[in-house]
């Protein structure tokens, strides 16, 4: 099975809640950059976890945990609760989206494996029930089985489709570092109140987003994306003020950083552009890829199962 990772292409972000969470209005656009999750049956109870060594990432020095942390390994215990004919499962996972990087790689994980355990173990959910399941594992799950193209509200998880066919391309640089999520809000919230900045409730995306995504204008589109965590994430990392600038200048429409960071996901006009501006960046040793999107939610990639 595979899953697609995403771009915030826009992300507001209200005050600091008293339950401790953040509001947010947020237009999700899944990208052509996959995470991949096979699901294998073993003769002994209980879930497993490994990295394939297909993963494309250069993952040394970064801590992937292989156990009950791991959402993977969350997402197969979730159905085989809900499965009748569920055995022991060996997840094999293959890293293409950055590590905490911005991108929902983990999430893509378990959107996958959800479809992987429901093939496994013929559990028979409709994709309404596994986004059910999805929505109990975190806010980006269930965009990552759906796709696409989508305004999240409330914390993220209240998703709405939205209809875009048109595709923009992007160039994704990657950081060898990762941002934890909680850390990057409270760095926001930090920033806020030294600055006296009371945040308004976000309850609507802009619509001019929406209008240029699904125009396929780029240009417009490059005018009006926004992330409110994007001055935390630099507060945290400075150079990723560099990798912006240095993308910008080297033809990219715009530069936005990726939801909490650290991935840039930099705007171009077309797809020989983005593979023209990834070569680019790739001269100053940064790890760029191309990508286009919207692309689909978690599928199927193989009909045999083991």
């Amino acid at each position: 099975m595979k899953a697609p990772g995403k771009v915030n292409v826009s992300l507001d972000v209200g005050p600091l809640r008293a339950d401790g969470y953040h509001s947010v209005a947020s237009v999700y656009l899944a990208v052509s950059l996959y995470e991949e999750v096979a699901a294998t049956s073993t003769p002994t109870p209980g879930i497993t976890v490994s990295i394939s060594p297909d993963s494309t990432l250069d993952l040394d020095g970064v801590d992937i945990p292989l156990d009950g942390s791991n959402l993977a390994y969350k997402a197969a215990a979730m159905m085989a609760d809900v499965s009748e004919h569920a055995t022991g499962v060996h997840l094999e996972i293959t890293k293409r989206v950055p590590v905490a990087g911005g991108m929902g790689g983990g999430s893509a994980d378990a959107a996958a494996t959800l479809l992987a355990c429901d093939a496994l173990w013929n559990s028979g959910l409709s994709r309404d029930e596994l986004a059910q399941v999805a929505s109990e594992l975190g806010a980006d799950v269930p965009f990552s089985l759906l796709g696409g193209t989508a305004v999240g509200l409330g914390v993220g998880d209240e998703l709405s489709p939205a209809l875009v066919k048109a595709q923009t391309d992007w160039v994704l640089v990657a950081a060898d570092f990762g941002l934890p999520t909680p850390e990057v809000f409270r760095t926001l919230d930090r920033l806020r109140e030294a600055e006296g900045l009371d945040a308004d409730e976000p309850t609507a995306v802009d619509p001019k987003i929406l209008q240029a995504l699904r125009s396929g204008d780029a240009d417009a589109l490059s005018r009006v994306m926004v992330n409110d965590l994007q001055r935390a994430s630099i507060e945290l990392a400075p150079g990723l003020r560099a990798t912006l600038g240095r993308g910008e200048a080297l033809g990219a429409l715009a530069g936005i950083v990726s939801g909490s960071g650290p991935t840039v996901a930099l705007l171009t006009h077309n797809p020989a552009a983005a593979e023209s501006l990834a070569e680019d960046l790739r001269h100053y040793g940064l790890t760029a890829f191309p990508v286009h999107g919207p692309v689909h939610g978690a599928r199927i990639i193989s009909d045999t199962l083991l």
